[in-house]
């Protein structure tokens, strides 16, 4: 394995892998993070005239409060937590025998055990299991925002909203407030997305040194997740590390398949890490030991154009029709592979906005405005229809007075651009 050993040699990877880990979280002061975040949803509530919401989401939850709990779990049991907030109560309904997560958060009122209104839970008495939850929540919230209030809902059983909505309550989605909530971050949150991209780029650095001919996608892609959750990440939401072929066209999850010598490696991180914030980031490696083709070249060299370009023309207060149209024309060659966006917010997971290619806004995009202190991540996608291999490239950014800054700070590779 020696010929391979290049990979290790790195100077400019040698201040990601010495970073100290304990620092990340000093300096940051998360009851700040969390009164600011649960003050943004109230504000986007007041807004639209919404007295309640509804949070399942486990993501949302924990914006709006800080606690977490089997995040993934939660995901896909929901509900098995909740969290019922007005303007001036937040009560958290946790699973059972969690209560005590909730202790010390100065973002919940009170905890109560959650019921869960599930098929899994409930069998074939879910439509009376449905009906119960619904009148006593509906009670609560009653007594808490007034007869006929404005409750917003997300991710709950059909039956549940139709229920809810059964006892006199008007019924509204929760997503927006949520959302235009999440957009804009603060300088303290801002410490919470550097700690998790710093923690991330010590894990892809580990990962890059890793690289060998001969070891399958996941075995690679396991050295991202070791260091990620040695350093207090939470977990990978997708599987995207690809190799040779299979890296065209883009979305085909991290498999079996050994990685061949001189092929190239594409990566999308995807980390929730460090307090629950999303680092999300893309680079393409090369496995040696020979140096790339020309071709391997071009792919890399159009993308890397593609995603500065995009960066150079982000600006605040631009709309987003606006930056559709002076993004960077995909070559044709390139167009039917082409990534789904052209940019996304990002904060605890990829969020509001999506920023869509030029020729896709017709059909897929709507306007909004960029605004100071939203966190984007610019893409790239380059592969021909048909192509032997593609070239995935990422950077996240923070949207600032003036401009924008670039927070992610993995090093590009100088042999592919070369």
């Amino acid at each position: 394995m020696a010929e391979f050993d290049w990979h290790a040699d790195r100077g400019d990877l040698e201040g990601l892998a010495q970073l100290d880990r304990a620092p990340q979280d000093e300096g940051i002061d998360l009851g700040a993070v969390r009164r600011y975040r649960q003050a943004r949803v109230r504000a986007q509530m007041a807004r639209r005239g919404i007295d309640a919401v509804i949070l399942s989401d486990p993501v949302n939850i924990r914006y709006a409060t800080g606690t977490r709990n089997m995040q993934v779990f939660s995901q896909r049991n929901a509900p098995a937590r909740y969290l019922l907030m007005t303007a001036d109560r937040a009560i958290l309904f946790e699973f059972t025998g969690c209560a005590h997560l909730a202790e010390g958060f100065e973002t919940v009122d009170e905890v109560r055990p959650a019921k869960t209104a599930s098929f899994v839970a409930a069998g074939p008495e879910i439509a009376e299991r449905e009906r119960a939850w619904a009148a006593e929540t509906a009670e609560l919230v009653t007594d808490l925002a007034g007869k006929g209030a404005t409750l917003g809902l997300e991710r709950l059983n059909a039956g549940v909203a139709i229920a809810l909505h059964d006892q006199g309550l008007r019924i509204v989605d929760a997503q927006e407030p949520v959302e235009m909530a999440r957009a804009v971050k603060s300088h303290e949150e801002m410490k919470c997305v550097m700690a998790s991209l710093r923690a991330t780029e010590v894990a892809v650095a580990k990962l890059r040194a890793a690289i060998r001919p001969g070891l399958t996608e996941a075995e690679l892609w396991s050295v991202l997740h070791q260091s990620v959750i040695a350093q207090n990440g939470d977990y990978v939401e997708t599987r995207l590390l690809n190799t040779g072929t299979r890296t065209n066209p883009w979305f085909q999850e991290t498999s079996d398949k050994l990685i061949g010598k001189n092929e190239l490696i594409a990566l999308d991180t995807d980390v929730v890490g460090c307090h629950g914030y999303y680092s999300d980031f893309s680079r393409t490696f090369h496995a040696g030991p020979d140096a790339p083709t020309a071709k391997q070249r071009e792919l890399y060299k159009v993308a890397h154009e593609q995603v500065n370009h995009n960066i150079d023309v982000l600006r605040p207060g631009m709309s987003f029709r606006d930056y559709a149209d002076a993004a960077w024309d995909i070559p044709e060659k390139y167009y039917a592979n082409r990534y789904y966006l052209s940019a996304h917010g990002c904060g605890m997971t990829g969020e509001y906005p999506y920023l869509y290619h030029h020729g896709d806004f017709p059909d897929a995009g709507y306007d909004g405005v960029i605004e100071p202190g939203m966190t984007l991540c610019v893409e790239s996608y380059i592969g021909e229809d048909g192509g032997a291999e593609g070239v995935k490239l990422e950077q996240q950014l923070l949207v600032t007075e003036t401009g924008t800054e670039l927070l992610s700070r993995f090093p590009f590779e100088d042999d592919l651009l070369a």
